[in-house]
Parts: structure tokens; C-alpha cells; sequence
């Protein structure tokens, strides 16, 4: 797969600026170039055309640490990669403290090349997404869904068709992935949403309280009845209720839900006599009813009454699309309910939740960004602000560029170092307080430092020879 971008690759001799063209333009970049002239750079900046820039770092009057100052300042959104020949550590140190998102050592390789410009066009697009996403409209309520992926949408538009209609539904899901925005999407969208929605999780009770929480009771049904009490049922007259985790609903008391489904009337607990009710009933589980009723452990009939229209809802590790969206969500509702001028979120810090599987579905998500825009300095969550987990998870997709080709994936040990170098570069060169952000002792870091010193080199730093060898 190609990844499509333009770059403008400056330099002080033409021969090499020549044959970088050449070789992004056989690689399916759009590629051109100029020498260092600080004027002609403003103006090109100020055009739209520009995905990447690429820089020698040794150029005479106008350097390549102030092509990396001009750019930020005037277009933070186009990454700088820096070309260096003489692959000190002290010259890439400078270069990522000026601002510069990325380095390649000279002399290098074509496949090289574009490995390292295909993860600096992936990070342009992930920050244009996040600024998309922040300036979008305000935070959502909490019964607006997103839906950026196909599965969602699909979702949706089932939630738009049987909405108006008075019909049972089953939503399967797992747990954390938003039932209860289903039931809610569709409760706000029939003709009952101007009366009650009830919720009642069928696992968070034992049997006894489940029923007359379900069906309420009447004075001295059981011990501490003092009183009568109408269940949800009844407070839901007109409204929806939803079951949720309907799987662990006790055998025993099923077939009284299964009676009170078909009669459309109930019982409280203690009654002598049944009471009709009006609701919109939504089921929610995650166990497959079937199994379910094939170990035994649920009632057939009572699994057909409720599969009247059946809606199966993506665990989110299945519809990444949405994770950048609902995370943006989350953070404006969070940051709203905290009173903190928290809005943006950082692109590393968005890498790693694209990165994560989600296990925790929606629910995770909610709580890490929460956590984030608890513990954040800034306006603006950053990697260390995530849990740990997400810190420590290396998914192969953040350790590579966004195409596949064998020769585009990086070792562990060229991870390794460019990690130390953007940590030395984040602290200014501490390398004391770069240990202790790496988790590691002074000493270790030493020595990891002089195993990459100049004389190292890595398939990131592979040669360019002559315009053959590209």
C-alpha cells in the first residue's frame, strides 16, 4: 500500500536534492525542493499543498534547527524529519528539542526513507483528526451515540426504524459497550420520550428483591414490608424499562416475567390481584440467550418473547473509528462536570488509544479519559496522563508506518533508541530526569546512550550511495 503525501525536501546541494525527488517520486510521493532560503519557505508554508518537510541538518547560513523553528511556528501541523550525516546524539537531541518529529541518518535507504515520512504523514493526519474533532460541536449528551463506523451506523439506522414501534427489543453486547445508550437512543426516539426510562440490572439483586423490584409488593409481603411499594413497572407507565444483563434473571422468576410479558399485566409481590402496565420493554445481555437455553440455565419461550427485533452492538476494539470521537466526548463531558480547561488531547496519547484492544469496551475508555482530564497539567492530555496499561502496550501498529512492506518495520532495538532520544529531547537533554521518565537507572541509561553513539547504526540509518543504490 502507497502512502500519498508531498513533501519539500530542502537542501544545500542540488545533486541531493535531486535524488531525494527522484526517489519519493518512485515511492508515490508528490516531492519537490528547494535550497535553505528562509523567505521562499514562509511562502510556501503558507500554502495548503505541504503533508511533510524534510531537512539537512548541516547547511550553511540557514540551518536545519531553524527550518525546524520556522516551521513551527508557522505551520505546527507539518512534521519536520531531519537529515543528519554525522549521526550524533547530541545533533538529534537538538534537533527534536527545536521541534523536529522525527530524524534519519545520512547516508540512508530509499525504503528507509519513506518508512519514516509514511509515520509522519499518519501523525499530520491523526493531529488534523484531533483538531477536527475538538472544534466539532459541543459535548454531547449522554444519550447521543457516535457512530463513525459502518456497524454503528448500522445500528443506528435499526434504532431509527423500530423506535416508533412497540416491539421487544434484544441487544447483545459486551459488557461496557453501551446498552444502555441503546435503550436510551431508542426510548428518546418513540413516542414515549417525554415519559419515564428505568433501568434495573437482573444481576445486581438477589431474587427476592429483584421481584418487588420489578413488580413492587404490598404491606406485609415479607419481613420489613411496612408499607406498599409500586415497582418499576408501574413507575415506568407509558416509558421504557430496560433489563439489563437479562441472562442472570434467576429461572425462578422467569416465568413471571414471561406471563407478565404476554398479559402485558403484573403482579406485586404479596397482590392478590394483577395490574396492567404500559411500557416499552429493552433487553439487554451479554450472553448468547441461545447457549443459555441450551445449558439449561434460561427458558426457551421466554427467550422468544423477547428476540422480537434484535440488535447486536460492536465491542469498540471492532470499530476503532469511533475511539478518537468518543474519546472527545468524554473529554469535554468530563472537563465540563470537573470545571478543568482541559480540550485537546495529545497525537502520541491518541496513538496509544487507537492502539489499545479495549477490553472494558466504552466504559474503559470513559474511565481513562476521565482519569486523564483528572490528572493532566495541561490543557491538553498527554501519553503519561493514560493509565499504564496503554503506556506499556507496544501494539506492531504503533512500531511501524501504515503500510505493510517487510522493510518498513522497525526492530526493537531502532525502537528502543528513538524512544531514548524523544525522552532526552522532551527533558532538555536531562539524562538524569530521562532515566526517571524511562523507568530505568542513570547508569543504564549511560550505557545505552554510548551503544548508540555516533559509530551506531540501525536499518533506519541504511545507505544512499548513488541515485543506483535508491
Amino acid at each position: 500500500m502507497t502512502t500519498s503525501g508531498r513533501v519539500l525536501i530542502i537542501d544545500d546541494h542540488e545533486a541531493m536534492r535531486d535524488v531525494v525527488v527522484d526517489t519519493l517520486a518512485s515511492r508515490g510521493f508528490g516531492a519537490e525542493a528547494m535550497p535553505p532560503d528562509p523567505w521562499r519557505l514562509e511562502a510556501r508554508l503558507a500554502t495548503d499543498d505541504i503533508d511533510v518537510v524534510l531537512t539537512d541538518l548541516r547547511m550553511p547560513g540557514f540551518d536545519g534547527l531553524e527550518v525546524v523553528r520556522r516551521c513551527g511556528a508557522a505551520r505546527p501541523d507539518v512534521p519536520v524529519v531531519v537529515m543528519t550525516a554525522f549521526g550524533s546524539l547530541e545533533a538529534a537531541v537538538d534537533a527534536m528539542r527545536a521541534g523536529a518529529w522525527d530524524f534519519v541518518q545520512k547516508p540512508i535507504d530509499g525504503p528507509s526513507l519513506k518508512a519514516v515520512l509514511d509515520r509522519a504523514l499518519k501523525h499530520r493526519r491523526l493531529t488534523a483528526e484531533l483538531r477536527r474533532l475538538q472544534a466539532a460541536a459541543p459535548a454531547a449528551d449522554n444519550e447521543d451515540m457516535v457512530a463513525g463506523t459502518e456497524a454503528m451506523r448500522n445500528v443506528l439506522a435499526v434504532i431509527q426504524q423500530v423506535a416508533p414501534l412497540d416491539v421487544t427489543v434484544l441487544v447483545t453486547v459486551e459488557s461496557g459497550t453501551g446498552k444502555e445508550l441503546v435503550a436510551r437512543a431508542l426510548h428518546a426516539r418513540s413516542a414515549r420520550s417525554n415519559r419515564a426510562f428505568v433501568a434495573v440490572n437482573c444481576a445486581a439483586l438477589p431474587e427476592a428483591l429483584l421481584e418487588s423490584q420489578l413488580f413492587g409488593h404490598v404491606r406485609g409481603a415479607f419481613t420489613d414490608a411496612h408499607t406498599d411499594r409500586s415497582g418499576l413497572f408501574a413507575e415506568a407507565r407509558g416509558g421504557t424499562i430496560l433489563l439489563d444483563e437479562f441472562g442472570e434473571l434467576p429461572l425462578t422468576l422467569q416465568p413471571k416475567l414471561l406471563r407478565a410479558l404476554q398479559e402485558r399485566t403484573f403482579r406485586p409481590v404479596g397482590g392478590a390481584r394483577d395490574i396492567p402496565f404500559d411500557a416499552r420493554i429493552v433487553v439487554a445481555t451479554n450472553r448468547p440467550l441461545e447457549q443459555m437455553v441450551q445449558s439449561g440455565r434460561f427458558r426457551e419461550d421466554l427467550s422468544y418473547r423477547v428476540n422480537v427485533v434484535s440488535l447486536e452492538l460492536p465491542p469498540l476494539r471492532a470499530r476503532t473509528d469511533d475511539i478518537l470521537p468518543l474519546a472527545h466526548t468524554f473529554l469535554k463531558q468530563a472537563a465540563r462536570r470537573m470545571s478543568r480547561d482541559v480540550r485537546h488531547i495529545d497525537p502520541v496519547a491518541a496513538e496509544l488509544l487507537l492502539g489499545w484492544e479495549w477490553p472494558g469496551n466504552v466504559r474503559e475508555l470513559a474511565n481513562a479519559i476521565e482519569r486523564a482530564v483528572a490528572l493532566t497539567r495541561f490543557d491538553t492530555i498527554v501519553a503519561t496522563d493514560l493509565p499504564e496499561r496503554l503506556r506499556q502496550h507496544r501494539p506492531v501498529a504503533t512500531t511501524m508506518s501504515v503500510t505493510t512492506h517487510a522493510t518498513e518495520l522497525l526492530p526493537l532495538d531502532e525502537v528502543e533508541r528513538r524512544h531514548i532520544l524523544a525522552v532526552l529531547a522532551a527533558v532538555g537533554g536531562n539524562r538524569g530526569r530521562a532515566a526517571a521518565v524511562l523507568g530505568i537507572d542513570p547508569k543504564t541509561l549511560y550505557r545505552k546512550l554510548r551503544a548508540r553513539g555516533p559509530e551506531s547504526r540501525g536499518p533506519a540509518a541504511d545507505v544512499i550511495r548513488s541515485d543506483r543504490d535508491l
